[in-house]
């Protein structure tokens, strides 16, 4: 087990990096041991994965193809979650993509909610889950996390890998761990207070939430213990009006982090105390933003597109050149965290496939939260529904407030406009209409189908 790793001392007394030197290193030379480790994946996953190799000469792909960054973007065929569950359907229970592990070779086996179908299952090998632990525990003293914190998750806890890589993570790292999970929100407040933990993580929307349930119950969660927030599990956390509000309202220091459960370490994005973004951890997940018509097509760097990853240790069911079809954009200025890893400045916008397209403009369900989050006045809640109007398709977004406030309405909708470019209904509910997030917010009702 390893420990930080860094001459640079933080306001508390603790070194400033989990592992400086890994961290801080020159672009170009990472860009070099990224391209070694590209090229070992390629080989062992060509021998070793048939998966890969079906998929592969079926594209007209070989490794030996390889020898530049850009050949890997432009020449290996990306994967997809759907090919993984058939592959998983045809080779049960872990897919071709897997290789056989020895007896009591597998530390931990996890899965997708299954919500759009059928699960994935994830089997990590014992060396992977080692790893990964220094992995999140690096990523999550980038986000603020030290040994003497009391971390509070409130993540469930079962076949969802998430709130586990927050275990992992802060545990590596020596902190005091609370596991409560899932639970009735006032036993989370209430348990914050009498524990005095000082790092909560959750959902951004769930932060979101218990402002509300604190504010019922007369409580300033401003006042309260919790300085820093790590939050995941959806989009949200890097976008500058929803971490204000967390901000805000906790006087505490938000930090996104995660990708998806397929890229387990999952934490290889994720935010410093700058609040400059997530910082992609790209020599241990490579993380590609490319054309989304066309994801063997490069962008120039700040060009919103679709993200590719890829596992460079990970040999357990490694992903190569995955799309989750999720949309962000990159930035590779510095950040005054010292860092050099390229970045995510607002996170990940949403998936591609959740943006609506209103009369010729594309509209994604996180623009709509920035709108709504430049509005104090209304509630944490907000829904979006889309119906079609004779030819037209419309949009209308529900928040909560005082229905009768025509002006906040008013209000909300120059928000929208200012935002989205273009016009859309606005109706105000009374609070505690809509339901309450407790863990993934579901936020899009589409009446056309």
């Amino acid at each position: 087990m390893s420990g930080p790793r860094s001459v640079a001392v933080d306001d508390r007394g603790y070194p400033r990096f989990w592992d400086e030197e890994r961290e801080t290193l020159e672009p170009a030379k990472r860009d070099a041991l990224i391209l070694d480790r590209i090229r070992h994946q390629l080989a062992y996953a060509w021998a070793e994965l048939p998966f890969y190799r079906r998929h592969w000469e079926a594209h007209g792909f070989h490794p030996d193809q390889v020898t530049a960054l850009e050949d890997f973007t432009t020449k290996v065929p990306v994967i997809t979650k759907k090919m993984l569950v058939a592959d998983q359907a045809e080779h049960p229970p872990f897919g071709s993509y897997a290789r056989e592990l020895p007896p009591g070779g597998i530390a931990r086996i996890h899965g997708s909610s299954g919500t759009s179908g059928t699960p994935t299952m994830y089997a990590v090998s014992k060396a992977d889950w080692d790893r990964a632990g220094d992995v999140h525990a690096m990523a999550q003293w980038c986000a603020g996390v030290r040994p003497d914190d009391v971390v509070q998750v409130g993540f469930p806890f079962g076949l969802f890998f998430g709130g586990w890589g927050v275990v992992q993570g802060a545990e590596r790292i020596g902190a005091t761990l609370f596991p409560l999970g899932v639970t009735d929100s006032e036993k989370h407040l209430q348990l914050i207070a009498r524990l005095g933990s000082t790092v909560f993580s959750a959902t951004p929307s769930y932060c979101i939430h218990l402002l509300s349930v604190a504010d019922k119950l007369g409580i300033d969660l401003r006042a309260s213990t919790i300085r820093h927030l790590l939050v995941g599990g959806e989009p949200g956390g890097s976008l500058p009006g929803t971490r204000k509000i967390i901000e805000e309202g906790w006087d505490a220091i938000v930090s996104d982090a995660g990708s998806t459960s397929e890229m387990y370490p999952f934490q290889t994005s994720v935010g410093c105390e700058a609040g400059t973004g997530t910082h992609l951890y790209t020599d241990e997940v490579y993380t590609e933003v490319v054309d989304g018509a066309d994801l063997n097509v490069p962008i120039p760097v700040g060009e919103r597109g679709a993200i590719v990853y890829t596992h460079l240790w990970r040999d357990s069911q490694p992903m190569i050149r995955f799309a989750p079809g999720d949309e962000t954009y990159l930035a590779t200025d510095p950040c005054p965290c010292g860092r050099t890893y390229p970045r995510l400045p607002e996170g990940v916008l949403g998936r591609l496939d959740d943006m609506l397209v209103i009369r010729g403009a594309n509209v994604f369900p996180s623009a709509v939260e920035t709108a709504l989050r430049s509005v104090p006045e209304l509630g944490p809640e907000f829904r979006i529904r889309v119906s079609k109007r004779g030819a037209l398709d419309e949009l209308t977004v529900e928040a909560e407030a005082d229905p009768g406030d025509d002006a906040l309405r008013a209000r909300t909708e120059e928000a929208l406009v200012r935002v989205l470019g273009i016009r859309t209904g606005v109706t105000l509910l009374t609070p505690g209409t809509l339901p309450e997030t407790t863990f993934k917010a579901r936020r899009v009702v589409d009446e056309r189908l």
